[in-house]
């Protein structure tokens, strides 16, 4: 994934509005706090994007935008 593709991922998040909450993701992961969510796996992946430690955190918010797509 390039910084771009990344940048793109965030606008749509920026563009999808605030979601419910919970949401859950699968059976280990639920999201209880929407805005932090995104916070902490986006920052993390704007500061070292190709670290093999921070891709669970890119298919967690790929994860969460098909979620997304699916109840728009």
């Amino acid at each position: 994934m390039t910084l771009q593709e990344l940048q793109q991922l965030e606008d749509f998040f920026a563009n999808a509005g605030k979601q419910q909450v919970p949401i859950y993701l699968n059976e280990a992961t639920v999201i209880t706090d929407y805005d932090y969510f995104l916070e902490s796996h986006f920052l993390p992946l704007k500061l070292n994007l190709d670290s093999k430690v921070n891709q669970p955190l890119l298919h967690r918010l790929k994860m969460l935008k098909l979620l997304v797509e699916a109840n728009a």
